[in-house]
């Protein structure tokens, strides 16, 4: 029993990642899945339960469930891919809410179904095969509490050690072969016998609503109680792995008190009211204690320090603090329940469905219903009253059933929103919306710098990035000439899809996940539209990577956001096959550029996802988007026919550009700057990606691996870029299609270098906040910086701008630095045209 509930963990953790590849990670597609799986449990438990209860042979139908259960397993890795290509195409590109719920759910429930249904049947198998064993001492308390055991195992195991070793088909196989194992044991054990009848009681119809309704309490607890502490936890697989362990965890110790404890007390009756009690009473402290989470956590991460072994600790201290004693007593309630409804002539397997069918209605009611519509802390009330309300009449009576009423009154009127954010000093909460899989803030600062954040936990940008975010907007676009249409896949602040849909000549289509996020993007782009809407500018509230597989519209250019790679599901936006996905969406020569946070990954990490963008793109190039220090980003850039770029087409895309704004203002001047924020050549990605596991659907090493850096970083984002710089080499001779003149040649090598450079002076320089002294902390180095390349304008405009503030404290010294830049860039205006004035005022 402990093996066969490690395989159906492990099963459930792989198909769910399967499913989400195909069909999506928007709130209807993932809670879908959940649903149809228990959906699945419940039907077997209803339809071969009573067949197993009738039968003489239940260790033969025990052995036939696992077997049936392995060989699906197996039949699964082959038939999910064109299954899900089918799915696609039957629910389109931009279903509504409804009909992709229904599609999610249906497509899973047949998918999973023979697997499921026979998971369902096994513990109602086991529960026959044990019944008659008992007549021989043996309980059946033991082997229930190993089954969950070691479904925490199985969960743990998958998540830290199996598919991220082996990847999902060879975990599943793992698991099948635990099945294999589990069939041939059961063969083994001398259960058969004559059915076991009992006489049906009136009182075990109003028991089967009380199942079905614990259940979808139960689970809905779960299900709120996972939004909640998204928002202090790190929202990481592992952080998934270690809240469903805890619950498990939980559930098995209370069904082994049970039949310890209770199962022999002579008021049943008095006992379920009791454990409803209880029950309502430990979710309404543990609500109370969610308000105390981040506290609790920060504490724990100052007493144990810095690290993941720390960080997952801590996790898990929150988990058993939400989890901990209602799991127990839910643990407890199903014992005593399914057991007064077999005294009642209700089958265990009849026990089990409507429990179960309860919990597939959870994800629905919870998830996409009640959280949205009336917040997290009014969910978690209304499940300890719908506990209280499931007692009876008689318990009313009691100050035990009054106390927790009161108590949750008395929050739903007065308690805060158990809504996370932290807010800077001075600063206060522009906006917050509560969606069905995130919460979404917007925050404004003292200064008037607004950031978004996604569960207090990811920001998606602010006001003060505005120039960064365009550009990542536009080196994609103006290294294609004369792009028509364009796709970006992930909204955030909007600028950057919001910037390039302000070229006339340009079609754009965004693609975003969370409709809170657009929603709140309008506070980040008012600047952009002066409130009005944008006819070239359409968003689609959608999974990136389903809306790419559904689509059949061709782009001239894709640009991918920056995903956060620990968070879930961020990380199959990153595989190979999502690479491919997009590359048959370009046209001819269309180009795709995929961002990275570099700030949020480690090098280890970053080899993996670069090794699975050249399996799709060999000649593909990395770039830049700033000489940002703080928040580095790294762009992948791949041509759909592997086409070089020509110096003089980009000059006269600059030329061309039909942006309303001057591209100078974003340090896009000229071919130098364009063509100079490249650090890589295909050669070099391909040596920099070396031996590294290609992250893939089936090994999807970028979310097992990225969390590792958000739990404990092991060095600076500034660090990591300079080791980066050091790694990747670039040629004119790996860009250019026209092999340069050696002028050219040498400029762009200079370009490079001074750029390199640069960053590595900026790696050592702190700020300072008198003028003089901030120049002449960085004046000879910018110079140095500028000797390497006069084309270098990122050295040159800083110098440029402290000079004309030193003109008012020091003219002599501000004159001296201006001459200085002249001799240097003795073709720019800017430099003669202050010094100039400078000479003039001190005439």
């Amino acid at each position: 029993m402990a093996a066969s509930g490690f395989a159906s963990l492990g099963y459930q953790l792989v198909w769910t990642q399967q499913c989400a590849v195909w069909f999506g990670n928007e709130t209807a597609a993932v809670l879908a899945v959940v649903a149809a799986f228990f959906g699945g449990l419940a039907c077997g438990a209803l339809t071969l339960g009573s067949v197993i209860e009738r039968s003489a042979y239940p260790a033969r139908w025990y052995a036939a469930c696992e077997a049936v259960i392995a060989a699906w397993s197996m039949a699964f890795a082959f038939l999910v891919a064109p299954f899900g290509g089918w799915l696609l195409e039957f629910t389109g590109a931009q279903p509504t809410p409804a009909w992709q719920w229904a599609a999610a759910f249906c497509g899973t429930f047949a998918l999973l179904l023979p697997a499921t249904a026979a998971m369902g049947a096994t513990l109602p198998a086991m529960e026959r095969v044990t019944a008659q064993m008992r007549r021989d001492g043996y309980s059946i308390a033991p082997l229930y509490a190993a089954n969950t055991f070691g479904a925490v195992v199985g969960v743990l195991a998958s998540a830290f050690w199996l598919v991220p070793e082996f990847g999902l088909a060879r975990s599943a196989s793992v698991c099948a072969a635990i099945n294999v194992l589990c069939a041939a044991a059961a063969l083994t054990l001398r259960s058969d016998g004559p059915p076991r009848s009992a006489p049906a009681r009136p009182a075990g119809r109003s028991l089967t609503p009380l199942l079905a309704a614990t259940g979808l309490l139960g689970i809905g607890y779960e299900v709120v109680v996972v939004r909640v502490l998204s928002q202090v936890a790190e929202d990481t697989v592992y952080t998934f792995a270690m809240l469903l362990a805890v619950y498990l965890g939980g559930t098995a110790v209370g069904a082994a008190a049970y039949q310890r404890w209770f199962s022999r007390a002579r008021d049943p009756d008095a006992v379920r009211d009791r454990l409803l009690g209880l029950l309502a009473m430990a979710c309404l402290l543990a609500t109370c204690g969610l308000w105390g989470a981040e506290a609790v956590k920060n504490l724990l991460l100052q007493v144990m320090g810095a690290g993941m072994a720390a960080g997952l600790a801590a996790e898990a201290a929150l988990a058993l603090a939400a989890f901990g004693i209602p799991t127990l007593a839910m643990g407890a309630l199903f014992s005593h329940l399914a057991t007064q409804a077999r005294i009642a002539g209700i089958t265990f397997s009849r026990s089990l469905a409507f429990n179960t069918l309860g919990a597939a209605a959870a994800p629905l009611a919870f998830g996409v219903l009640l959280v949205p519509a009336i917040g997290m802390k009014f969910a978690l009330l209304i499940i300890t009253i719908g506990y209280l309300a499931l007692s009876s009449p008689r318990s009313w009576r009691e100050p035990a059933a009054w106390a927790p009423a009161g108590v949750a009154f008395a929050l739903g009127l007065w308690a805060p929103s158990l809504a996370f954010v932290d807010v800077p000093a001075g600063g206060h909460v522009v906006s917050y919306r509560d969606g069905a899989m995130a919460a979404v803030s917007v925050v404004e600062d003292a200064q008037g710098v607004k950031r978004l954040r996604v569960n207090n936990r990811q920001q998606e940008g602010s006001s003060n990035t505005r120039i960064a975010d365009a550009r990542q907007a536009m080196l994609p676009l103006l290294l294609q000439a004369a792009p028509k249409r364009a796709l970006f896949l992930g909204l955030g602040t909007g600028v950057t899809a919001y910037s390039a849909a302000a070229d006339p000549t340009l079609q754009v289509d965004v693609v975003e996940l969370l409709p809170e996020v657009i929603a709140a993007s309008d506070y980040f782009t008012r600047a952009h539209t002066n409130g009005a809407s944008n006819p070239r500018l359409r968003i689609i509230a959608a999974d990136a990577r389903r809306c790419v597989r559904a689509s059949d519209q061709q782009y001239d250019v894709i640009v991918s956001d920056n995903f956060h790679p620990a968070r879930s599901g961020s990380g199959a936006l990153y595989t190979e096959e999502h690479f491919r996905a997009v590359r048959e969406r370009l046209v001819a020569g269309g180009l795709f550029c995929q961002w990275l946070p570099l700030h949020q990954l480690d090098l280890e990490t970053l080899r993996a996802i670069v090794r699975s963008f050249v399996e799709v793109y060999p000649g593909g190039w990395a770039m830049i988007a700033t000489n940002s220090l703080e928040t580095p980003v790294v762009g992948l850039v791949g041509r759909a026919d592997a086409r070089r770029f020509g110096a003089e087409q980009i000059r006269e895309r600059l030329a061309a550009a039909a942006w309303p704004h001057s591209l100078a203002g974003f340090g896009l001047t000229d071919e130098f700057a364009v063509l100079g924020s490249f650090v890589a050549g295909p050669q070099s990605l391909a040596r920099f990606a070396g031996n590294s596991t290609a992250n893939t659907d089936d090994r999807p090493v970028v979310a097992y691996r990225a969390p590792r850096i958000t739990y404990a970083p092991d060095s600076l984002p500034r660090d990591r870029l300079v080791a980066l710089l050091h790694e990747l080499t670039i040629d004119p001779a790996d860009l250019l299609e026209v092999a340069p003149d050696a002028a050219m040649r040498q400029r762009l090598a200079a370009y490079w270098a001074a750029r390199t450079r640069y960053i590595e002076i900026g790696r050592d320089v702190r700020p300072a906040g008198d003028v003089q002294r901030m120049l002449a902390r960085v004046r000879d180095p910018l110079l140095s910086v500028l000797r390497i390349s006069p084309d270098f304008r990122p050295a040159y405009d800083p110098l440029l701008m402290m000079a004309n503030a030193l003109g008012r404290v020091d003219p002599a010294e501000a004159r001296a630095l201006l001459t200085e830049l002249s001799q240097l860039q003795p073709a720019r205006p800017e430099g003669g045209e202050v010094l100039r004035q400078l000479n003039g005022a001190l005439r």
